[in-house]
């Protein structure tokens, strides 16, 4: 099978990695929803794990931060006023960071997400991680992208669940997973597989 050359190398876009210290971390959806209950996802607690390495390195990096979280209202696995929708402990934010609210899956719809990246002084390299890959991941990147913004996904602190295909088969998370994030590299921006990749980009100053 030949691979396809991809939009980014058609159109001539960069594909190297960004600095974390010239960069805003967003942080989406790391919220308790897809660790248990109907909404767990394969994988959830690996993605919690690298996230919170990866915001403790944007955090002694100086990188701004923004946590998103998504309000589904009361009752449902996305309320933010319950446990069960509050972001986890291990990447909760602390005292400066914002949290932008959202109810679409791209995070910029409906929010004051691009004005906060304004107010932060974000000079264009966006790096992304949270929940779920094919969702609200891809979207902010699609949505990042179409705004201006380079934005990077780091592969490792995302994570995504097993799905019906429109055929009937089984779509495994991992699959859907590896498939989103083509689609962000295929275009919207670049992904690191690791938190250690993009780490790697940044201690090369």
């Amino acid at each position: 099978m030949t691979v396809s050359t991809t939009l980014r190398d058609v159109i001539g876009l960069p594909g190297e990695l960004p600095l974390l210290g010239e960069s805003v971390l967003i942080m989406i959806d790391f919220q308790n929803t897809y660790r248990t209950g109907v909404m767990r996802l394969d994988d959830a607690e690996a993605a919690v794990a690298a996230g919170a390495r990866l915001l403790a390195a944007a955090r002694a990096a100086g990188t701004p931060v923004v946590h998103i979280v998504n309000d589904g209202g009361e009752g449902t696995p996305y309320d933010i006023r319950a446990e069960i929708g509050s972001i986890s402990d291990e990447v909760a934010p602390i005292e400066g960071e914002k949290v932008v609210v959202k109810q679409f899956p791209n995070a910029f719809h409906g929010t004051d997400l691009e004005e906060t990246l304004r107010d932060l002084g974000a000079g264009g390299e966006l790096v992304i991680a949270g929940f779920m890959t094919h969702m609200c991941v891809l979207f902010t990147a699609q949505g990042a992208f179409n705004l201006g913004y380079r934005p990077t996904v780091v592969a490792e602190a995302t994570a995504t669940r097993p799905l019906r295909a429109p055929d009937g088969t089984t779509l495994p998370s991992h699959v859907l997973q590896a498939a989103s994030l083509t689609t962000v590299s295929d275009l919207f921006g670049t992904v690191a597989r690791t938190v250690d990749d993009l780490k790697a980009s940044t201690s090369a100053i």
